[in-house]
Parts: structure tokens; sequence; C-alpha cells
């Protein structure tokens, strides 16, 4: 004779992805993003890989975050749209400044300018523009007298930026390192060593393209008036900076914010389940019970009918996307609660009394791996009044009903007892 227990399987399907074919887009910089209208270069670069984007800009020449901070205009210009991103750039040297200094004087506007971006409409994020290392570093201060060691600063400061205000990083520095290291022919800086060339914006563009949709800029037409094999290189660079390690950048698409999960309780004696769901971004939600019936309900009950697997789906929408859960609940029949002796090929089962059960193995056999488990399978306390090779008195100390599994040889067993 064999009992059962039940089992639950939970099988997580990913959020629903969705085709983002269009994004809406503010840029608040300086001159890192005016030249070569960057903006215009990123837009026209998404035309032609079929994205459509609105685009604005507000950008002052060595502007910092406290400058934009500070202008109304910069207010304006957010509230003027329900922008899916806008995007926050610092002045080229003030992230890498001392951590005090960027702490004091950078951080505070940078999440100023953050939370204004929230406010504008729930799926409106702020993308911070990682800059790039001067050509030769910033010899004011050894800490980022190479590009290396500035990049590298510019890199913590722009991660610490959005970590402190729930936005993102788009990776341009990232890619500007890349390019520099594996193909230093091309150049990417002006004369002063600073400000970027039409490469430099061309490659600034192809990576706030992947940072935006989050798919590769490879195979544009749009080459802004590069050559096309170094076009190429540059939107290969883009794509490995960003979509190897969106976590990373805390990347996420517009239309697809939405996020559901849900935790079950089950009790498998009545083949029920209670459910307590977790959502974000999300206003309206279905629950699919796996046998066709539905519920619209928060945190919902359900009892099934008989024994079987069923796909519990948690379906949420909201005006940032959509997003989906499934997990398979198994139900198990199992055998009535042990009331009386119980005799098997290979065990003898003895109610000693209330709480009280001793288990023998036939035939000289070996009893082994005894367990008391609740309906969660989590383990019991139970006392062991008698045990050897092949015999085992238990007394059951916490109430209710529990599952005892044990072995006889080589044949697991599973049995429900009661604990009143």
């Amino acid at each position: 004779m064999k009992n059962f227990i039940i089992y639950l399987f939970l099988f997580s399907s990913p959020a629903l992805i969705h085709a983002q074919d269009s994004a809406s887009v503010l840029f608040i910089g300086n001159s890192y993003t005016y030249y070569n209208d960057m903006p215009g270069l990123f837009q026209d670069l998404s035309s032609s890989l079929g994205k459509t984007t609105y685009i604005d800009s507000k950008v002052n020449g060595g502007a910092t975050m406290q400058v934009h901070a500070n202008d109304p205009v910069s207010y304006q210009k957010m509230h003027s749209s329900n922008w899916d991103y806008v995007v926050l750039q610092a002045q080229s040297q003030e992230p890498s400044f001392p951590y005090g200094q960027v702490n004091s004087q950078t951080l505070p506007y940078a999440v100023q300018l953050a939370d204004s971006v929230h406010s504008i409409y729930d799926c409106s994020q702020a993308m911070f523009f990682m800059t790039w290392g001067r050509e030769n570093g910033d010899p004011q201060w050894d800490s980022i007298n190479t590009f290396d060691k500035m990049n590298e600063r510019l890199r913590d400061a722009y991660l610490r930026f959005a970590e402190s205000s729930g936005g993102s990083v788009s990776p341009v520095g990232i890619a500007w390192k890349y390019v520099r290291d594996n193909h230093p022919t091309i150049g990417l800086y002006t004369g002063d060593g600073s400000h970027p060339k039409p490469t430099g914006s061309y490659l600034a563009a192809c990576t706030f393209y992947a940072s935006v949709f989050h798919e590769s800029p490879v195979g544009s037409t749009f080459l802004g008036g590069l050559d096309a094999p170094t076009a190429a290189i540059l939107q290969n660079a883009a794509a490995i900076a960003v979509l190897d390690s969106i976590p990373t950048w805390m990347l996420k698409h517009h239309d697809s914010l939405a996020q559901v999960s849900f935790e079950t309780t089950l009790d498998p004696v009545s083949f029920s389940a209670s459910f307590e769901e977790n959502t974000s971004y999300v206003d309206n939600f279905i629950w699919n019970f796996g046998d066709g019936t539905t519920s619209t309900d928060s945190n919902p009950s359900h009892t099934y009918g008989q024994a079987g697997n069923y796909t519990v789906q948690l379906i949420g929408y909201g005006p940032c996307g959509n997003d989906t859960i499934a997990n398979t609940l198994v139900f198990e029949n199992t055998s009535g609660i042990i009331q009386h002796d119980i005799l098997s090929n290979n065990y003898v089962i003895k109610k000693l009394s209330e709480n009280t059960y001793e288990i023998e193995a036939n035939n000289e056999q070996s009893l082994s791996n005894v367990k008391v488990i609740n309906l969660l399978g989590q383990q019991v306390k139970h006392a062991v009044l008698f045990k050897n090779e092949s015999k085992l008195k238990i007394q059951l100390i916490q109430k209710g009903t529990h599952i005892l599994t044990f072995s006889v040889g080589n044949a697991f067993n599973s049995l429900k007892i009661l604990n009143p």
C-alpha cells in the first residue's frame, strides 16, 4: 500500500515580450549631446531600423546637473510631453571628481532631476548619459589623469546616480572604451581631446538605440556620413556595451515595466489553494486557475474538483505594458488518515495511541529515511521513543495532519498521520 503527498512545481514564464516600435526621448545635457546633433543621429538611426521616435532636447554648453536642476526650462521641457525617457547628462568632468565632492555637488541634483522625470507620468524613466573619459584623461588630478582612470570613475558615478534615483544608464563611455581598445585607428575625439567627432556622436547614438529599444543597431542602413565598415564597427561596439549587461545598466523597456508574481498556499486534502499576488505598474489583472475558471479578485482562493495538474496564470495589465507568470500545481490522490493498523508486504504500522505510531519492517528488511513533514513539505518535530534497524516508535508533538515518509529496503512509502 502506497500513498502520495502533494508536490508544487513552480514554472515561471518570462515576462511577455512586446514589440517596442516607438519611443519618445528628451535629451537634457550640454555640448557632448548637441555636437553633431547626436539626438538627430539617434532619431535617423532608429527610423532606419523601423522605429518611430519623438525627440526634443534642452542643452546648454558646459551645463552641470545643478545648472539644469535650477533652470525652469528643464522642468518645462520635462512636462511638455509624456516622455518615455528623459536622458540626463552631467558636465563632462564633474562625475569623475572626488567621491565626496560628487555626492554633495552633483548627486543631489541628479536625484532631483530624476524625481521630476518620474513625476511626469507613470511610465517615464530617467536615463543617465554615461559620457567618456577625455582622450588623455584630466591632468588636474592623479586619479583621472588617463582615459581609463577617468572613464572608470565616470562609470561608477553614473551607476550611483541611477541606483540612487531609480534610473538607468546608457553606457556610451563603455562603448567608447571598446572602440579605443579594439579599433584604435578610429578617431572619436575632435582636436581638443574632449568633444566627439561625428564618429563619436554616431557611436553615442547607436548606444542610445540599444539602451532604449534593447535591440542591436547592427545592420542599420543609416551611416551618419561615415563609411560602411566604420559604421558597422561602431554599431557592434554599442551592441556589446549594452546588450551583454542590461541588468548592470538597470535598463527597462518603457512598454514592459509591468511585473507580476504570486505565492501559493496549498491544502492537499481539499484540493484547494490560496494565492497572494505581488504587482507593479499594473492597473488590472486576471487569474486563470487552469481548470477553465478565472477571477479578477485580489488574493483569491480556489478549490479544484479533483486531483490533477493545474497551470495557474496571473496576467497583469497597465499603461507601461503587460506581464504574465504561470505556476503549475500538482494535486495527487491521498488515502485517508491512519486510524488503525496497516499491514503490507514490507511493513506494519500500528497506531498505539492518539499521537504515537510504531513502524516495523517485515522480513528482516531495514527501515530508513524516516521523516515527519507537514502538508507544505516542512519537517515536523516528533519524539523517537524506540529505534533499531527494523523498528521505530514515534510520538507526534505538533498538532495537525502530517505526512510520514520512510523507506523499507529500496521501497519509499508515504502515509498521512494525525495529531488532533
